[in-house]
Parts: C-alpha cells; sequence; structure tokens
C-alpha cells in the first residue's frame, strides 16, 4: 500500500461520500469521506493510503483506501463544519484554551467564550447552537457509519430525531423506527438493521414491512384497503422469506392492537383509513337526510333581482338548496360553469345567513384566493380551518363551500367534515375527470358513485366567446375522443416538435443510434419552451418589478407529467432558472443545486417551521411555529447569510417562513416548472405542458386533462402529436380500492 501527501484543490466529483478530487500538484485521487461535507476538504491538506490505477474516464488515479486529514482537527471541524466558527477566531480559541480545553468548555461552560474580545450573545448563541448540533451529529455519526449511512442521509436522521433523548439507543432499540422520517422509507431502514445484525425473520422487520407495504398501497397508490393475499405477495416481495405462517402472526398482531381493521367483505384497511371513510359515509348520509327551512319563496324573482341567467342544471342546484338540503354535490367539467353556480348558491344562503358565517375553503391557497376572489365570500385553506380551529369541537359557520373537493383524501375529508357544524349546510364542488386525490380514497368519486347524497351534474360548456377553446379541448380530452388541437385558437396552441418517420427511423437505426435521436429531439423541445420562455418574460418580469408577488407567481407556468428525465420538472427548472433569475445578488448552494435571490420556489413537506407574518416581519417580531403545507408556492426575498436563514413569502397564504440554510434542500424546490399532480388545483394565467413519449406510462386522459385546466388565458402545449393523441386515446378510469365501496357492496 502506497502513501500520497498532498492539498486538495477541486472536487471532480462526488456521490454519498464517494469523491474524485485533483491535488495542488495536479494529481487526481478518489476515496470515500463521512465524517462531513465532502466539500469541507477543498485545500484541506490531506494523507491518503491506497494505490494507483487507470480510471476509465479521469485517467491516471490515486485510489485512496484511508483519508487523514493533516491538521488538528478541532480546529478542521471547527472552521469547515460547525456553523459560526471562522477560521481567526477558531486559531484564537485553541491557542488561549488549548484542544481539551476548549472542549471542556465548548460542552460545559460556553459561556467562558464571553471573555473573547469581540463576542456578544447573539453570536455565542449561534456558536452553541452550532457545537450542540455537531457533537450530536459526530456521535450519531460514528455510530451509524458502519452500517452504510452516508452524510447526507446522517444530516436527515439527525434532523428527524433532534428530540429524541438518545436517539442511538432508539435505533438500537428498532432501527425500523428510521423508515418513518421522510426520505428512508423500509428499504433503507432494512439495510441499516441488517448491517446492524438483525435477523432476516426479525418479528420487528415483518411488521416494519407490513405497515410500509399497507402505507404505501393505500397513501402512495390511493387505496384503501387491500386483499390479504395481495398484502401478503408484496411483503413477500420486500422481505423474501416466504413465510406465511410469519406474515399470518404479523397480522394478527396488528389485528389485535387495532391498527388493521378487518372488513366484511375480508379486505383489510389501516384503521385510521377505515375510521376516516366509515365518519365520510355517515356524515355524507346525515346530512343529506336533514332538511332546513326554504329560503325564499320565488326562486325566479331572486335569479332575476340577481341578475343571474343560469341554464336548466344550474337552476336545480338552486332549487335544491331553496328548498332547504343541507347537502348538495355540485360537480362540473371545465366551462360549465361551477363557479358562476356556487356563487349563486351562497348569495341564495346569505338572505337568511351573514356573510360571517358563511365560509369557503379550497385544499390548495390558489384556489382558495380564487374562490374568494370569484364569489366575493371569505375563504381559506382547509389546513389553516383545521389548524384556527383544533380546540374547538365545530367551526362556527353555518354554510361551508368546499371547493376542488377531487383533490381531497379520505383522511383530510373526514377532518374537515368532522369539524362543521351539525346543522350547517354543505356544499361540495369539484370535478371528477380531474386526477384523483394525493394520499388515500377517492371521496367525491366514491360519493358521486353511490349516491350519497344530492348531485347535480354541470355537463353544458358556456363559452365566453368564439376562439375561445380550452375547455372544449379539455372536454374532448375527458371523454377520449382527439380534439381539433392543431387548429388555430386565441387561447390554445400546439407547438409542433416531432421527429420526422420516427417509427421508420426506430426500425431502421440501432438503438445507440436512435437514443441519439431521442437526445437531440428532447434538446429540441428544450429549445422550443425555452422559446416561449422568452416571450413571457417580460410580462412576467413586469409583475415582479412592480412586487405583484402573487400575480408574477401565476403569470406562467410551466408543467409536465415527470420529476426525471431531461423532459422532466428537475432539468426543466435548471433551464428556466437561468432565464428567469440569472444574475442573482446572493445564492444558497445545495444538493439539489442553487437556490437564488427571487427564486420561485414550492414547499414540499408538511412541517411546523418558525414563520411570521408579513406584519410581523417589517416589525421585526419573533417568529412563531406554524404548519407549513406540501404544495404552497412563494418566492424567496430574502438571504441572511450571517444568520443563514433563507425567508420564503407565500402570498396566497399570506406567509413568510424563515427556513435554515440545512433545511432549504429538505423542504424546498424549484417551482418554475412542476408536475402536473402538483398544480391541481392551481391556475395560471399562461401554461405550458411539455408532451413527449418520454412521459408515456404517466400519459392519459386524466392527467391532460388536469394539466389543459389549470390555464386561465393561455394553453401551449409543446411537443409530440403522437403523444397528445395517445394521451387521448388511453381514458383513465380512476380504480381504487376504497372502504367506502366495499361496505357499499355489503
Amino acid at each position: 500500500m502506497q502513501t500520497l501527501i498532498g492539498q486538495i484543490d477541486r472536487i471532480i466529483y462526488q456521490n454519498n461520500g464517494f469523491f474524485i478530487a485533483t491535488l495542488k500538484g495536479g494529481d487526481k485521487i478518489s476515496a470515500h469521506y463521512y465524517e462531513s461535507d465532502v466539500d469541507n476538504l477543498k485545500d484541506a491538506a490531506v494523507t491518503l493510503k491506497g494505490s494507483w490505477e487507470e480510471h476509465s474516464q479521469h485517467g491516471r488515479t490515486f485510489k485512496a483506501h484511508s483519508l487523514i486529514v493533516n491538521q488538528n482537527e478541532l480546529f478542521f471541524f471547527l472552521n469547515r463544519v460547525v456553523k459560526g466558527f471562522t477560521k481567526k477566531l477558531t486559531a484564537e480559541l485553541i491557542e488561549k484554551y488549548g484542544t481539551e480545553g476548549l472542549i471542556d468548555i465548548l460542552d460545559n461552560d460556553i459561556e467562558r467564550l464571553m471573555e473573547i474580545k469581540g463576542m456578544n450573545e447573539k453570536r455565542l448563541l449561534k456558536l452553541s447552537g452550532g457545537w450542540k448540533q455537531f457533537r450530536s451529529m459526530r456521535a450519531l455519526g460514528e455510530f451509524l457509519a458502519p452500517f452504510g449511512v452516508t452524510p447526507a442521509l446522517l444530516r436527515l436522521i439527525a434532523g428527524a430525531l433532534k428530540e429524541v433523548k438518545d436517539p442511538i439507543e432508539a435505533i438500537k432499540h428498532n432501527p425500523y423506527g428510521l423508515m418513518r422520517i421522510n426520505g428512508i422509507g423500509f428499504k433503507k431502514a432494512d439495510e441499516i438493521a441488517l448491517n446492524m445484525g438483525l435477523r432476516t425473520d426479525d418479528e420487528r422487520r415483518i411488521q416494519a414491512a407490513m405497515e410500509y407495504t399497507l402505507s404505501e398501497y393505500c397513501d402512495s397508490e390511493g387505496n384503501s384497503c387491500i386483499e390479504k393475499n395481495a398484502l401478503f405477495s408484496k411483503l413477500d416481495l420486500l422481505v423474501a422469506l416466504g413465510d406465511q405462517r410469519a406474515y399470518e402472526e404479523a397480522l394478527e398482531d396488528r389485528l389485535r392492537e387495532g391498527s388493521i381493521t378487518i372488513l366484511p367483505s375480508l379486505k383489510l384497511s389501516p384503521t385510521r383509513i377505515y375510521e376516516a371513510e366509515i365518519l365520510l359515509i355517515e356524515q355524507f348520509k346525515r346530512r343529506a337526510k336533514a332538511s332546513h327551512e326554504p329560503l325564499c319563496n320565488d326562486l325566479k324573482a331572486f335569479c332575476e333581482t340577481h341578475s343571474l341567467t343560469l341554464g336548466e342544471q344550474q337552476y336545480s342546484a338552486l332549487e335544491l338548496i331553496n328548498r332547504g338540503c343541507g347537502l348538495i354535490f355540485l360537480v362540473g367539467y371545465a366551462g360549465t360553469g361551477k363557479s358562476t353556480t356556487a356563487k349563486a348558491l351562497l348569495d341564495l344562503l346569505s338572505t337568511r345567513h351573514e356573510p360571517s358565517l358563511i365560509m369557503t375553503c379550497a385544499l390548495s391557497g390558489i384556489a382558495s384566493q380564487r374562490i374568494r376572489e370569484r364569489s366575493g365570500y371569505q375563504s381559506a385553506t382547509i389546513q389553516s380551518l383545521l389548524v384556527r380551529f383544533e380546540s374547538h369541537d365545530t367551526m362556527p359557520f353555518q354554510v361551508i363551500l368546499i371547493d376542488e373537493a377531487s383533490m381531497i383524501n379520505s383522511m383530510l375529508f373526514a377532518r374537515l367534515m368532522a369539524k362543521i357544524d351539525r346543522d350547517a349546510t354543505v356544499i361540495i364542488v369539484g370535478d371528477d375527470a380531474q386526477l384523483p386525490p394525493i394520499g388515500a380514497g377517492s371521496p367525491l368519486s366514491d360519493a358521486i358513485t353511490l349516491n350519497l347524497a344530492p348531485t347535480v351534474m354541470l355537463t353544458q360548456i358556456y363559452r365566453q366567446r368564439e376562439g375561445q377553446a380550452i375547455a372544449l379541448i379539455a372536454n374532448d380530452v375527458r371523454k377520449g375522443i382527439i380534439p381539433q388541437y392543431q387548429e388555430h385558437y386565441e387561447d390554445f396552441t400546439f407547438h409542433n416538435v416531432d421527429i420526422p418517420n420516427r417509427y421508420a427511423l426506430k426500425n431502421s437505426l440501432s438503438s445507440s443510434e436512435f437514443d441519439d435521436v431521442l437526445k437531440t429531439h428532447a434538446h429540441n423541445i428544450l429549445a422550443a419552451i425555452a422559446d416561449v420562455t422568452l416571450q413571457h418574460l417580460p410580462k412576467s418580469r413586469e409583475k415582479l418589478q412592480a412586487k405583484q408577488i402573487r400575480e408574477y407567481l401565476s403569470a406562467f407556468q410551466v408543467i409536465s407529467p415527470m420529476r426525471g428525465n431531461t423532459l422532466g420538472v428537475d432539468n426543466l427548472n435548471l433551464l428556466l432558472q437561468d432565464y428567469f433569475n440569472p444574475n442573482p445578488k446572493k445564492k444558497i448552494k445545495t444538493f439539489k443545486g442553487e437556490f437564488r435571490l427571487m427564486d420561485k420556489v414550492v414547499h414540499t413537506k408538511n412541517e411546523n417551521l418558525p414563520s411570521t407574518t408579513p406584519e410581523e416581519f417589517k416589525e421585526e417580531s419573533e417568529a412563531s411555529e406554524r404548519r407549513i403545507f406540501n404544495g404552497m408556492c412563494g418566492i424567496l426575498f430574502r438571504i441572511d447569510e450571517e444568520e443563514e436563514i433563507a425567508y420564503v413569502y407565500y402570498p396566497n397564504e399570506e406567509v413568510i417562513v424563515h427556513y435554515k440554510f440545512e433545511q432549504v434542500n429538505d423542504f424546498l424546490n424549484l417551482s418554475y416548472a412542476l408536475s402536473v399532480h402538483k398544480v391541481q388545483g392551481m391556475e395560471y394565467n399562461t401554461v405550458v405542458m411539455v408532451m413527449s413519449f418520454s412521459h408515456h406510462i404517466m400519459l392519459n386522459t386524466k392527467l391532460l386533462y388536469t394539466a389543459l385546466t389549470r390555464a386561465k388565458e393561455q394553453c401551449i402545449v409543446v411537443g409530440e402529436a403522437g403523444a397528445f393523441e395517445s394521451a387521448c386515446r388511453r381514458l383513465e378510469h380512476t380504480k381504487r380500492s376504497t372502504v367506502m365501496q366495499e361496505l357499499a357492496k355489503g
């Protein structure tokens, strides 16, 4: 084994602790480093033990089996890893107190650092926090490193377990507890557990695998119950034991403890979802039978007074509410006048109830804002209502209108319905042609199919003027009809970027040659998207310069069916960031790439985070914890490099969230491009939809219909005509296995 000593000049490549770098003398090295971020090694003097080899891409490279940093270890970690310690301060502290003395002070008597010239309470607090985080991370890292835990994963685990008194003991007791951390899951927890020495037939492993399998089938795939044999088959794919008896025992344990419920049909359901859907059935049926006093004697006179010109279907909804119906479903496709009808219903109910007793709500902030603007009544997101009235038995409203109900899963729908006053009138508005909810269940679709309450279906399309085609094209797509999509319209454009003679080329070229054709074609589509973006950029920038943040965020949106590949959301965001925000004054570097000052961003996980209202922010008030929800879109308007905090303003929720730099990577993504699932419930002036055979697995009528109907003024589809037509032919009928359906069979 050879020894090489040098100073690291540049990191060429890194992935999960493995890196390739060049030394100051020009030699290339490859090694693993798990103590902290690989980037911390830049300019560090190191001793490497290993051997020289010829690397296929990088040439002659020293492959290191061990790496030691050639400097005072404490100096290296304080200066490079722990937040707040500069090189000058670190050197001064080690010189004054010595290595062991400084560690003792940092551990037990950090107030003594006030002896240092220039130290103040604010800086001391930052140093103390950084040191505590480092110490716990280091201990946890030393424990987990032998089990294949990378630095990125270590940070994730340490952050999730920061409130746990002894995280190491907790992991030893049951390593499968790690799978409840966002971003880990069963497979990674299982890898760690098996590396720790757990047997493959350990009951903790089987129980965790069952919990994970059931959760994936329900929360990720949208079902709320499963056949036992299907559950065991999926379970065996994970643990590969082939032991039916062990699976039966694990199931019996879950049934005894009550976390799984068995249905009359013998299907199995997570109890939390079972109880949610039972509550929904009861609520829908009871409220549908409730009857209030009629609202007015002459409904036609009411319509004339309010200048309402309604179609027959719209009028029938007013008749139901006027007769005193306690719950109705108002279901309509794009362009059928749902908003007009909803406002008419609320105006009718306002003849009896004060506006303060009428509340509209939706899942997303943009949908909530839209219903407020179109109806004139107060509105809020569903989550904010649940948080606001968490300590109350019910909400103090006598009329509740729930918009975009197709997006709401069983768990959330049940929580909302349980909070609505027993005697309130409930109007549930939705479009079941859109994508089903993210999460278990399909309450709107099930309630309509099972006829649980009076339902008004709006099918007549109201086009405001000639040349407007979005609603017509979307409704053709919904029915599986290929629309006249290449005609010239005022509000719809199909920008064709095809591969000429695609199938002939595929048959005549080799696999690698055709791959090159596909790569070139993907870049042609990117170029077309860039061209469209440049055309719309000036209008967006005007709104930003005028500080109209809400309008800026909803002016122009690129959407794609998938996150991955060249035409996926992640790559599109990198392209669009350089157009929308090319020369930022400040930026934060993360594993995902750069987050720049004034970037459009989306929050990605439900989490309690420190935040302020805009007024509190101006007054420099202390931040308080608020629930911040997945899918909220905002703008990164301030980066405080000294405090290492990024501030994001979410205009639809009127909140400013304070993210520590290390949280940015975990909670934010760029949002110049978003997935179709992410934009459900949203509305944008201009939508650009990517259409490619590379997304073929995702393309169907529900996805395409949802994408097209996000556009308010202009919808531009860029890509392959064949892919568009293929999506139109794939009629997607959502087939979810739900408790509501199963109980209806009984």
